[in-house]
Formats: C-alpha cells, structure tokens, sequence
C-alpha cells in the first residue's frame, strides 16, 4: 500500500548474527516501519470521519468537500514532506537521526489528534504527522539500504521483508481504530495510533545501538554553520505564512488540495528541467527523461484514484456499504485494510512472475497501461449501486473493486520505483527520484480535488463522476499501450 523509496548504499556495519540470514537491523527498522504505517492508515482510516461527521456524532462537522480536500493535501504533503526530509538528513542531522526524530514527530503528531480538541488538534496533528511519516518513508529505506554491501545478494529479500511490515502495519491499523472509534469514540481511536507508534519508537531505541550501528550516520553534504540561520528562518517564514493564509482565510480549506496538486507539479517541472538541462546530463540521459513524462501523467491519474480509498470509497464505505457479515457489522474502517491484505497475499506472485517471464515481461509502459485500464475499468463496478440508500452495496463488490485496485497497484507503483532508479542520469540518482515521487503527491493530492465532485445524494452526478474518470484512465492507459515503442525507444536499453 505504502510506497516505499529506494537508496543507494554506502557501506553496512560488521555483521555476525543475522535474522533469518538477514542484518539485525533489518528486524529493528522492520518493527519501526511497521508500527508508523498501523499508526498512519489506523488514523487515516478514521480520519475523514472525524472531520465530516457532526459534532453530536464525535466529529467536526465538516462539509464533506472540505473534508476531502485535507485529506488530499495531507496525502501529498507526506511525500512533499520525504523531499524536505532527504534535505534534512543529507546537510544536517543523517539518514538514522531524521529517522529517530522523524518518529518522534509522528508520534507527538498522533498525541496531538488525540488530546487536542477541535480545529487546533487537527491542524497541529496533521501537519506534525505529515512532515514525520515523510522522513521515516524516505529515511528507514536509506539506512536499511546502508546494512548491506553494493554487493550482497541479500538485499533485494531483505527489502522485500521490509515491504511486509509496511503492509502488516497496513492491514491491522484500520481494523483497530476503526473499532476503538466506533466502541469509545474518535479521540481513543487516535490514542491508540499514538500508543502504536510510541511501541515502535520504544523497540526501535531499545534496538538502535546494537542494530543500526554506524549505518545512516553520516552527513553527506554537511551545511556550514554559519548558514543555519538563513535556512531556519526561511523554513520559519514560509510555514508561518501558510498558517496565516488558511487562518485568516485568504486560502480557503477546500482550496487546499488544488493548491498542494499544483505546488507538486511545479516542484516535479522544476526538478525535471534541471536534470534535463544541466550539462552533466547526457543526450542518452536526455532520451530517457522525454521518455518519463507520459510515465509521469500515468502515474499521476493513478493515484489520483488508487488513493480514493481514503476519500470517496471511505464515505461510500460508511454511507452505502453492508458490512455485516454473520450478524457483525463490521466498522467502516474496517475496509481500508482490504487492499493491504490483497498486497500480502499477492506482491511475491507478482514477483515470481516477473522473475521467471525475465526478457519475455511487458515492458515498462505496457505495465503503467494496463494498471490505468483496470483501475478505469474498476470504477464501473460502481455503477449498479449509484443513488442507493444505506446498507444498498453488498460487500462483495466492494472487495472485488478493491481487488482491482490492488492488482493495477502492483503492474505500476512497485515498477514507478524500480523504473526511476533506472532512467535517473547518473548525476542526479535520488533527483530523479523525486521527480516519481511527485507523481505520487500530485496524484495524492488530485484525489482530494475529484472528491469534491462526489456527490451521492444525486444519482446521475454519481454516475457521471465514476464515468468521467474511468474512461479518462482507460483510454490514458490504451494510449500509453500503443506508445509503448516510442517511449521504450526513448529509453534506449531501458525497459
């Protein structure tokens, strides 16, 4: 579900006792890892409830469309976030302590939700959480990447463990605060997302000196002192004036979406023409970023839609859905753990097919379109119960859509990373990768925008809203298929 960033290693500490073959530290960052993401979903999962359900209900009593629209520009100020967070930890503090600092702020972030009432905890809750789960994704795969030589062949199993806890973490974060929410309220439901992160943090301290050792130390660009003051001020400056402009009002809440899917669109152009131009970059190199850019509006409009979980399926979840099952009504949360368990159950089937197809799989761009086909074609299956009442979907459709979800997440997002690591210009490795990230926020915060034109009350808005987007996707996907010789030439020996 997580989409998790690659590293280049620098070296990896001595090492005598493994677990199962693998670097102890493998098993700490395994921990960590795994109880910040039940700690992120479990308090996304109830999130948008929170803010649309009325005040007598325990929420906030939100307009629905401002409500989406946080949850997009939270989305994709996470991964914005990761962009800061590499900042961080090349020039001042290195990967292992913007990783433990990272933590810290996630923690006092889901502190912060669940003891602070009102707007204020909101505002505080999430902007913490945002910028702290952005430096533990980038940070945990860094110094992980550090535990291994450029040559141990355990590398590749050792990230794929890693992947696991990301979606264990997943899977058991929604059931849970779901469930508290529901039995004692939205503020305990955020307690315990704050419990789970403050066990992760607590294992991973315990765990640091004997695990970690020198991995993630180092500064690899250190900041002079002297240029402290500039860049703190600047940073200082710049959240102070965003806090004015949506207190005040000069920015409306339900801008805020729109305002974070463009800001990450310019930071991708911005980051893209840099590469392109500079004079390190080779014409070979050149080929391969024109290449990228309709990879880039795929992935975009992917998660554009793949992150409606969290917007549109969440309120469709709670206001249409029957989620009783043998006489137990099941939490609407509780479906936000359906496409993590499909991960679990299916990302090594996925491997071992690439694996063994070896020369014979689809190309890069055939996989992006195929992923946008489905996912389109996924949003059909919404159709049969547009304008419903309560209680009008029965479950099945509900898995059966998010299973789709999950199989078109697996032909494009493990790729998209995969892919940018290998058409990066070699002097711009973890650049590049920003440049895939950004789609990732772009399409984040995207999902915010098109939830705002979701409106089930009216049956024929609903229809239209599954349509437009579905077809917009199917035919992306059909014409990035039949571009698939032009960009592959691009990319020149890239597939």
């Amino acid at each position: 579900m997580g989409n998790m960033t690659s590293s280049q290693q620098v070296g990896g500490p001595a090492r005598e006792k493994t677990f199962f073959g693998q670097p102890w530290g493998l098993a700490n960052l395994f921990g960590v890892e795994m109880w910040e993401r039940f700690s992120f979903y479990g308090m996304q999962a109830i999130l948008v409830y929170y803010m649309y359900f009325s005040v007598g209900e325990g929420g906030l009593g939100m307009d629905k469309a401002q409500a989406t629209s946080i949850i997009g520009a939270y989305g994709g100020l996470v991964y914005m976030a990761a962009l800061a967070a590499a900042l961080v930890a090349d020039r001042f503090l290195g990967s292992e302590r913007t990783l433990f600092w990272s933590a810290v702020l996630v923690m006092l972030g889901h502190i912060s939700l669940a003891v602070l009432p009102g707007v204020i905890g909101l505002a505080i809750g999430l902007i913490a959480i945002a910028l702290g789960s952005g430096g533990v994704k980038t940070n945990a795969s860094v110094v992980l990447g550090q535990l291994y030589s450029r040559t141990d062949t355990r590398r590749d199993a050792g990230f794929s463990i890693f992947y696991l806890g990301v979606n264990i973490g997943a899977l058991a974060g929604p059931i849970l605060t779901g469930w508290l929410r529901v039995t004692n309220g939205f503020h305990w439901g955020f307690g315990l997302a704050a419990v789970g992160m403050a066990v992760g943090l607590t294992q991973y301290m315990l765990m640091r000196g004997m695990t970690i050792g020198a991995a993630g130390h180092d500064v690899p660009n250190p900041l002079p002192s002297r240029k402290y003051p500039l860049w703190f001020g600047g940073a200082v400056v710049l959240v102070g004036a965003c806090v004015l402009l949506v207190s005040t009002g000069t920015v409306k809440v339900q801008w805020l979406s729109n305002i974070v899917t463009v800001v990450a669109l310019i930071a991708a152009v911005v980051l893209w023409c840099q590469m392109y131009f500079s004079p390190l970059t080779t014409a070979t190199e050149k080929s391969r970023l024109i290449g990228f850019i309709p990879i880039f509006i795929s992935g975009s409009l992917f998660f554009g839609i793949f992150q409606q979980q969290f917007t549109v399926i969440a309120i469709f979840s709670e206001t249409r859905l029957n989620r009783t099952i043998f006489g137990v009504e099941l939490a609407p949360e509780t479906v936000q753990s359906i496409n993590p368990a499909f991960i679990i159950l299916f990302s090594v089937v996925f491997a071992t097919v690439w694996t063994k197809l070896g020369d014979r799989q689809w190309s890069s761009p055939v996989k992006f379109g195929v992923a946008n086909v489905i996912i389109g074609l996924s949003l059909f299956f919404f159709l049969p119960f547009a304008g419903g009442g309560a209680n009008s979907t029965p479950l099945y459709a509900i898995i059966w859509i998010l299973f789709l979800f999950t199989m078109a997440e697996l032909l494009l997002s493990p790729i998209g990373n995969s892919l940018a690591t290998k058409l990066a210009p070699e002097a711009y490795p973890s650049r590049m990768f920003a440049v895939w990230m950004m789609s990732l926020a772009t399409g984040t915060a995207l999902a915010g925008s098109l939830a705002g034109y979701y409106h089930p009350e009216d049956a024929s808005s609903e229809r239209t809203f599954f349509i437009v987007i579905g077809v917009v996707s199917v035919i992306l996907g059909v014409l990035l298929i039949t571009a698939k010789k032009w960009i592959t030439a691009k990319f020149v020996d890239v597939r």
